[in-house]
């Protein structure tokens, strides 16, 4: 079927918004996005969009001018009369600073919130947030999609003696849903966060010896943090270790800590792409385009999005 809505990509992720367009049967739509010699973004699309229900797919991962770009490109899809637009972010950047935790910090994940809603989207499609709660940041339909959908089917072939760790209690419901299906015990690491990108692992509430573990987490950056915590399930008596992580931030040392640590292997998607220097053998990238080209076609149709993911119900 030939679907009669469009398609448009940032430049953040390329590679991800030609496979979503791909399974839909749709060309990604023309539009040109060139930078200034200051590094202004300057945004025209190619093609008439008067009318159209207009998809745009974007990361908001660093650096800062891939929020920008977003926003441009929807301002840029407004003022050229689009009858409908949908922000498909894979990966909602600054989701890590949902709360005022410290006196004199922004909420910076309802700024962006914020921006992308006066900037004149009608809709947001995203994966993973970082916190539940920011869905009720936006004052416009969110629809969030799960990664788990497309990591089970290759988890689930791990082991017969598994259990599903999540590296904190804010992570317990999506490790619950993993844990469900694998019919694996659930693990919780208590955790204390003294500096950004560092966390020390207090307790491990559960019992991992003599089991193959499954660290789930929705992102990963320096990997200070998942590495600790895989170290700290091997002192206690776990066999071998995996993870599943949505967003491969993979930032600063990661992929230097990835490399030396005992996780066997280390599944992730690909709404983050991974470029050559962020790359680690231990690695595994298995795709979300598949659920974001069913998620836009149910958009498309006003079916229902949330039946996708009884997986993570419970």
């Amino acid at each position: 079927m030939k679907y009669p809505f469009k398609i448009f990509s940032g430049s953040s992720n390329k590679p991800l918004s030609r496979k979503i367009a791909e399974i839909i049967g749709l060309e990604l739509g023309a539009v040109d996005i060139q930078k200034f010699s200051d590094g202004e973004i300057w945004v025209k699309f190619g093609e008439n969009i008067r009318g159209s229900e207009v998809f745009i797919i974007q990361s908001t991962n660093p650096p800062a001018e891939n929020i920008m770009e977003l926003l441009i490109m929807i301002d840029a899809a407004k003022r050229a009369s689009a009858k409908r637009i949908t922000a498909v972010i894979p990966y909602f950047g600054y989701a890590r600073q949902d709360r005022k935790d410290q006196p004199r910090v922004s909420i910076t994940a309802k700024l962006i919130a914020n921006l992308v809603t006066t900037a004149g989207a009608d809709r947001v499609m995203t994966m993973d947030l970082h916190a539940a709660q920011i869905q009720g940041f936006f004052d416009i339909p969110l629809d969030h999609l799960y990664g788990s959908s497309f990591f089970l089917s290759e988890v689930s072939k791990l082991s017969d003696n598994l259990a599903v760790v999540c590296p904190d209690v804010g992570g317990i419901k999506i490790a619950r849903a993993y844990g469900k299906r694998l019919h694996a015990n659930l693990v919780v690491i208590d955790k204390r966060r003294t500096k950004h990108n560092y966390a020390e692992v207090v307790n491990i509430i559960g019992d991992v010896e003599g089991k193959d573990i499954l660290l789930v987490d929705d992102l990963i950056d320096t990997a200070g943090t998942f590495v600790g915590a895989a170290e700290a399930l091997k002192s206690k008596g776990a066999n071998k270790i995996y993870g599943a992580v949505t967003h491969p931030l993979l930032s600063g040392p990661a992929v230097e800590r990835l490399n030396g640590c005992n996780l066997e292997k280390l599944y992730v998607s690909d709404t983050i792409e991974i470029t050559e220097s962020r790359y680690s053998p231990k690695l595994e990238v298995v795709t979300s385009a598949g659920i974001f080209a069913e998620a836009i076609i149910r958009t498309y149709k006003n079916e229902s999005i949330s039946s996708l993911f009884d997986v993570d119900k419970g």
